[in-house]
């Protein structure tokens, strides 16, 4: 009776602390009590791997499964040993799949929202994993290749803004970089499955790893249901009353009159309204200011860089690179595959559990350094393997791909969403995010159809290339690349521009004084139906 007489009545306002700019990140450091003894925020984390972080699991599923078919013999035999600009086709339709849903993906995602993009998105994927596995020819293969590259884009856009939008403040960061350290959760499985059917006589040896393609999707249909919407998207749909309801229940285990949702309430919804006051939310705020254009720049660099980098030969073309220093048994291909890929994981892990709590320009630099001197050891292990046929060169190439692993993950793998999350304010995130993925989904069309072709006419010659950009890329991250660490998102809203972020600060000083800190008193304790609805 007690609970009820509390429903029915006038939610009080409970005062709070002054807040200042950084009122939220400031309360978030005196909360003591760790995720796991937090029922409803441990539900919801449990929630976000069969859904959004699992949504990674699909391309890690497809570029491993692409690498190890290519040391399947029915495989190979079935489309008539695929080479250089045939089997760069192959790979490449998903990329360019991505690439022509692109321009869509923002007007779904802040359309739809994100939970049911993320459904959406998964069934497209599931219809295309089904015509790969049922494929007859060479046009049906490549044909489900472009499908599943048209639903991947929304899925990832929509799960890593909703990762950012609905974590507490705490685990952000870190839920955000497990989202691509589960790309490796995807291509074990791949590996492992191209490795248990290499030898199989029939077409079941290609036809069962492209059939388990369909899991991950599966996944995130079956649980997104369970799953809340974004609390910013659903304040910026004018559906504030149920986004203070989400904050509560996962961000303060159901206490409506929790100081932290209150602030972050207000923090959100001033955010927000300033944004709209300042942007008219089309794919012009992206170069309107100068704030959005070093964005744009910094986000665009992102998506090469995350492609450019030498990851894209081991991640497609493992086999053809150990063609070139004298692995040639399938067996031993698939089995470095498979070792590979597990110890990718390993260290993508344990780097995504750490790395989120140092700062990003640091981290960037750290692994794009490290990435370079590992690059550069590895083109000239292969030019000597080139020159003598030695044994000793064949085998550091292989070493030299095992530690370019956690080199490139330290912020490629470990900090991407995480920081395009932070860089991009929630009006031209999923905008954001879609810059991004074009530029990333180019590169990797480019690095698909051309990687082939490039091993086979330049041999180690053509690693040189990659030597040389990521030169460059030292020196773009150390001059261009903003330091995001240590903020929340609202906070990180105007990272750019200053007099914008003092207005809401006067803002958010001014609603929290006045006790306006919700989106209206009767709405502030709401029945659990209505919440798990949302």
């Amino acid at each position: 009776m007690a609970t009820q007489e509390k429903r029915e009545g006038p939610r009080p306002i409970v005062p709070i602390i002054p807040a200042t700019d950084d009122t939220v990140s400031r309360l978030v450091a005196q909360d003591y009590t760790p995720w796991y003894k937090k029922p409803n925020l441990r539900l919801l984390y449990l929630l976000f791997f069969p859904t959004c972080i699992g949504v990674e699991m699909t391309s890690g599923f497809d570029s491993s499964m692409m690498n190890g078919l290519q040391a399947v013999d029915s495989w190979d035999l079935f489309f008539h040993s695929p080479r250089s600009a045939l089997l760069g086709l192959m790979s490449a339709m998903y990329s360019l799949g991505a690439l022509v849903a692109l321009p869509f993906v923002p007007l779904v995602t802040d359309g739809l929202g994100r939970r049911k993009t993320i459904i959406a998105s998964s069934l497209v994927m599931i219809a295309g994993a089904v015509i790969q596995t049922t494929a007859h020819n060479f046009v049906q293969f490549i044909l489900a290749r472009f499908i599943l590259g048209i639903g991947i884009p929304f899925a990832i856009v929509a799960a890593s803004s909703l990762i950012g939008e609905l974590s507490h403040p705490k685990e952000r960061a870190i839920l955000g970089s497990l989202f691509n350290s589960c790309y490796f959760i995807g291509a074990i499985v791949a590996a492992g499955a191209t490795l248990g059917t290499f030898k199989m006589p029939n077409n079941w040896g290609w036809r069962i790893p492209s059939l388990l393609q369909v899991i991950p999707s599966a996944l995130q249909v079956m649980f997104c249901y369970f799953l809340p919407e974004s609390p910013r998207w659903l304040i910026s749909k004018g559906r504030g009353e149920e986004a203070y309801g989400i904050l509560a229940k996962y961000h303060a285990e159901g206490d409506h009159e929790s100081e932290l949702v209150k602030a972050e309430y207000v923090q959100i919804e001033k955010t927000l309204e300033l944004e709209k006051e300042t942007s008219r939310v089309g794919w012009m705020d992206l170069f309107r200011t100068s704030g959005m254009r070093k964005r744009l720049i910094v986000g665009s660099a992102v998506g090469l860089f995350t492609q450019w980098s030498g990851n894209g030969l081991t991640s497609y073309y493992l086999a053809r690179i150990l063609d070139n220093v004298g692995v040639t048994d399938n067996r031993t291909k698939n089995l470095v595959n498979l070792a590979s890929t597990l110890w990718s994981f390993v260290n993508a892990t344990a780097l995504a559990l750490t790395v989120s709590r140092f700062k990003r320009r640091t981290c960037y630099l750290i692994c794009s350094i490290s990435c370079l001197l590992v690059f550069a050891a590895w083109t000239a292990a292969s030019a000597r393997y080139s020159i003598d046929q030695g044994q000793a060169a064949s085998k550091a190439v292989i070493a030299f791909i095992f530690l370019y692993s956690p080199a490139y993950n330290v912020a490629y793998n470990a900090l991407t969403y995480t920081f395009l999350v932070e860089i991009f304010p929630f009006h031209v995130r999923a905008k954001g995010i879609t810059i991004f993925q074009i530029f990333s989904r180019a590169a990797g069309f480019f690095n698909t159809f051309i990687n082939p072709i490039g091993i086979k006419n330049a041999g180690w010659k053509y690693y040189l290339m990659y030597v040389i950009f990521l030169a460059f890329e030292v020196v773009f991250i150390y001059f261009l690349f903003p330091e995001t660490s240590g903020r929340t998102l609202e906070e990180l809203a105007f990272l750019y521009e200053e007099d914008e972020a003092k207005k809401v600060k006067e803002r958010v000083e001014h609603d929290i004084k006045e006790g306006h800190t919700g989106p209206s008193t009767k709405h502030a304790i709401r029945d659990e139906d209505s919440l798990d609805k949302a």
